[in-house]
């Protein structure tokens, strides 16, 4: 039974949250301590990032570049670095005094972006499976999440336009789009994104973009970020972040890029969230933005190799594998194996192999949608990832 007040008679946690709970990374990653497994669950690298980058981080702490309070928008060198980024990489120019914000990781961006331009009962399309936080998130700002589903097809997870178009309605105020996606691997065609913008322009709808996995692309995927298609400039919050890119995920470094007017209205709301956060990291991060292109070519190359070995192992050990084009994760399908409850499957997954994985149905409001499918996280060492195949083949298969 929920805990009551005395006075008002009603649970302690608000109605915009009662549905959400632990998370369930913290309930897999607990069981993964309990039972000595290897955490392939939550996404987190199990070494370091770049030395020159961390003992960046220690000479602006003896320097103390960063050890108080941080200006509110992040200091002038990372948002000069991040402004940087984006025009090298992609050809878009921002102003870094008035279109750069610096964010507690990516998640306070979203959080604070959907704070900023929700209103209660604006609804929000966002791509099923999703990130768990979206869901939280657009429910803390009183708005109404409506999921388009990416489903399987030829080996891959793929949206379906013509349903995408569909859930727009006359209350839809945004799309949360978030590519590299995370848990599928799925990255949006060029195709796609210019028909994201077409209907965008033409219902006059705001987009927020989560693209912390920009730099996790294989094969012959491309990042393309959507503020780079006509129209989309003056309507798109782009969302970026260091902790995926330069494997240092507790810094808690994360970005804001868009017009001046969406900055202004995202600021507003951040303010009030952490204010400032990570002072000494952000000088760090902004050497770290500086790397050159063999650092991030380097880093993709080590991915992609990760991503081969543990998805040629699942798919030895009896899983239908669906390989990413992008992100650090591998979702597959467990219904090879004779199983069709993901929970079940990954709750017991520990005692009988010693693994730890996410199952899908978390990410969905559609939980049926996505009862058979698990991910696996590949941001571990060789060695990590060559011993958790050889126990999924022999306890799995």
């Amino acid at each position: 039974m929920a805990a009551m007040t005395s006075s008002a008679r009603r649970p302690f946690l608000n109605r915009r949250l009662a549905e959400f709970g632990t998370t369930i990374f913290a309930e897999m990653s607990a069981l993964a301590l309990s039972t000595g497994s290897i955490n392939l669950g939550q996404g987190f690298p199990d070494t370091d990032g770049p030395e020159e980058i961390r003992e960046a981080a220690v000479r602006a702490l003896r320097d103390g570049r960063g050890n108080q309070y941080p200006p509110g928008p992040g200091v002038p060198e990372l948002r000069t670095a991040i402004a940087a980024h984006q025009e090298r990489r992609y050809g878009l120019s921002y102003n870094p005094d008035t279109e750069v914000l610096v964010t507690a990781g990516a998640t306070e961006a979203i959080a604070a972006a959907l704070l900023a331009l929700l209103e209660p009962g604006d609804e929000v399309i966002a791509f099923e499976p999703y990130y768990d936080s979206y869901a939280a998130c657009i429910a803390m700002a009183g708005g109404t999440r409506v999921p388009v589903t990416l489903r399987p097809h030829e080996g891959a997870f793929r949206l379906d336009l013509d349903e995408l178009r569909d859930a727009v309605t006359d209350n839809t105020r945004l799309l949360l789009i978030n590519t590299p996606h995370n848990p599928t691997g799925t990255v949006l065609t060029r195709e796609e994104l210019f028909e994201i913008a077409k209907l965008a322009v033409e219902r006059d709808l705001l987009v927020i973009t989560d693209e912390v996995y920009e730099h996790l692309v294989f094969d012959d995927a491309e990042h393309l970020p959507l503020a780079s298609f006509p129209g989309m400039r003056g309507r798109t919050v782009s969302i970026g972040s260091a902790g995926k890119t330069f494997s240092f995920t507790g810094w808690k470094v994360g970005w804001v890029t868009a017009a001046p007017d969406l900055v202004a209205a995202v600021r507003s709301a951040k303010q009030f969230l952490t204010y400032v956060s990570s002072g000494p990291f952000q000088y760090a991060v902004a050497e770290a933005l500086a790397l050159p292109d063999s650092y991030f070519e380097a880093f993709r190359a080590d991915m992609r190799a990760k991503r081969d070995l543990l998805a040629t192992g699942l798919t030895e050990a009896g899983f239908e594998v669906f390989r990413p084009a992008g992100t650090y994760f591998i979702t597959t399908d467990i219904r090879p194996l004779g199983e069709s409850d993901g929970f079940a499957f990954c709750r017991s997954l520990p005692e009988r192999a010693g693994v730890v994985a996410i199952p899908n149905a978390v990410f969905y409001d559609h939980r049926e949608a996505g009862a058979p499918f698990v991910r696996f996280a590949f941001c571990k060492q060789t060695g990590v990832l060559e011993e958790a195949v050889t126990r999924l083949k022999r306890s799995v298969v």
